[in-house]
């Protein structure tokens, strides 16, 4: 017997008990009505969606609306080009997008505005590797060997150099002049201390060789950096490249390890490190009373033995102890897929908090930097917001998970987003479908940050406010959501609060007088402050 269409829907409707005029559709469609009433429910859908985004609650002053029109003509111009051209930065590979983003008149605008903190930063990738090659691979002692074995180039500091038939040791003095031109080795060398490429593809295909030759790179820079004559030198470069890239706070993931060393071979403990910091923070400081500091959160490889973690967490609650307004706290670091999940580690995680009394040691674990779902990696999501994780670093999978999504809420914990990183190590190839674009859209607190600026060759954090700007903001996206990416910055800092309100106080000074020079640069208006 043959049954209509019309009947089996009927029988499921009543059976489910769904009410019959929710589907009670003419042959034009379900709106019934004038077209105006079709059209203004439509802006009015629209409207509702952008002013959920975030940064949508925040009010522009008179002189801020001029700088957001020229900002939004030329992020509207620059999207209408692209549509032509197919020429757009967020959709390109960031090597290939470099060139077109400087270029930009959006990014130029970023690139002077006040952007508050950086808050996910690792302690060897934070400067600009040719400052290394220029400022540090030619100095006396430097010494350069590669193995043949492992396929790893390293650079250390010897009064004498070590016999090592493995990794045979000569002055980089000495190889520099075989080149044919100093500046042929030094492009030898940036190469081999970034992961700058003129084909990121073919050279890194997959997120597993990316990740390998990432922390290749690391095998070169961080003997050169832990030199006790390079180490002070090297972090004051960092706070200066984040101070003219309008950075005003930083906060470092800092290993401690290995230790410092000087050429007589002695070694240099946690402790020094961290007081070498202090102090190279504190000069800072005195040098550019606009800058609110830095702070660094302890770290270990999450790799690493049980015991060797337990360890660490011990150590990270007596320098929080020792350091309650430079330590901000603790996190495991590397790659989540080839180390250990979380939940290996929690009778060592809970342990600050069993102490008698508890101990308060804030948590920024890097968790769900990955694609995979369902996974150890992507699980390390459900401990950071178990364990109450002050912001999580990537969490790129967030997303996929709504119970976690809807905790993120109620405990207001951010989402620490590096667009760049999150690119070159192969998570997503055009930032226009970064799940920071879902986040945004539904109003959940970021921060933004650039990761490991030096091996990408990137801004201090320009670069990335760019990309997440243009790509995943939408065309919609305007000034108040970059405001509002500052204004978190300092919120979601670790600062003690009597210093985050100065932050804060400072960067608004900082964000009224580039206002007032931006205008005056195009000459529209000027704003009193």
């Amino acid at each position: 017997m043959l049954v209509s269409n019309s009947f089996i829907f009927t029988v499921f409707i009543v059976n489910f008990g769904l009410s019959t005029h929710a589907f009670d559709c003419n042959v034009n469609g379900c709106f019934r009505g004038p077209k105006d009433d079709y059209l203004r429910q439509r802006t009015d859908l629209i409207i509702e969606e952008i002013s959920m985004k975030i940064g949508s609650d925040l009010r522009l002053s008179s002189a801020e609306e001029k700088i957001n029109e020229m900002l939004m003509q030329y992020k509207s111009n620059e999207i209408s080009s692209a549509m032509t051209t197919n020429l757009f930065p967020p959709a390109m590979h960031f090597f290939h997008a470099k060139g077109l983003i400087e270029n930009s008149q959006v990014y130029r605008m970023i690139k002077s505005m006040p952007k508050g903190g950086a808050l996910h930063l690792h302690d060897t990738s934070l400067v600009d590797a040719n400052w290394l090659i220029k400022n540090v691979t030619y100095r006396p002692h430097c010494y350069v060997c590669f193995n043949s074995n492992s396929g790893t180039q390293r650079m250390k500091f010897f009064k004498v150099a070590p016999s090592d038939p493995d990794c045979p040791w000569q002055l980089v003095s000495n190889v520099r002049a075989s080149y044919p031109t100093t500046a042929a080795y030094d492009e030898d060398l940036y190469h081999n201390m970034t992961l700058v490429t003129s084909n990121p593809q073919q050279a890194y295909p997959n997120e597993a060789t990316a990740w390998k030759v990432f922390d290749s790179r690391f095998s070169v820079i961080t003997e050169l950096i832990m030199y006790k004559d390079v180490f002070q030198d090297y972090f004051y470069e960092a706070l200066s490249e984040f101070y003219a890239d309008a950075v005003q706070f930083v906060e470092v993931r800092c290993l401690l390890a290995p230790l410092v060393y000087d050429l007589d071979g002695k070694l240099y403990d946690e402790d020094w490190m961290i007081q070498a910091y202090e102090d190279v923070n504190r000069k800072f400081v005195t040098d550019h009373p606009d800058f609110s500091g830095s702070q660094i959160i302890f770290s270990a490889i999450r790799s690493q033995d049980k015991s060797d973690i337990a360890s660490k967490v011990k150590q990270a609650v007596e320098f929080r102890q020792k350091y309650p307004d430079f330590v901000a706290g603790f996190d495991l670091v590397a790659w989540e897929q080839r180390g250990k999940p979380l939940i290996d580690f929690l009778d060592d995680l809970l342990y600050p908090s069993q102490l008698k009394p508890p101990v308060n040691l804030p948590y920024f674990f890097h968790a769900g930097e990955t694609d995979w779902d369902g996974t150890s990696v992507d699980y390390n999501l459900y401990d950071a917001v178990l364990l109450n994780c002050s912001r999580i670093g990537h969490g790129y999978a967030v997303v996929k998970h709504p119970k976690i999504l809807k905790m993120l809420k109620e405990k207001d914990i951010p989402i620490e987003v590096n667009p760049i990183s999150n690119q070159v190590l192969h998570l997503v190839d055009d930032l226009r479908n970064h799940p920071a674009a879902f986040l945004i859209a539904n109003n959940y607190s970021i921060v933004v940050s650039s990761d490991d600026p030096g091996i990408w060759g990137s801004d201090p954090l320009s670069h990335d406010f760019y990309e997440i700007f243009m790509g995943s903001a939408g065309a919609k996206g305007d000034l108040r959501f970059l405001k509002q990416l500052a204004i978190n910055s300092i919120r979601y800092s670790s600062m003690l609060q009597e210093k985050k309100v100065a932050a804060y106080k400072l960067w608004t000074k900082k964000w009224m007088q580039w206002i007032t020079a931006t205008l005056k640069q195009f000459g529209t208006y000027r704003y009193k402050l």
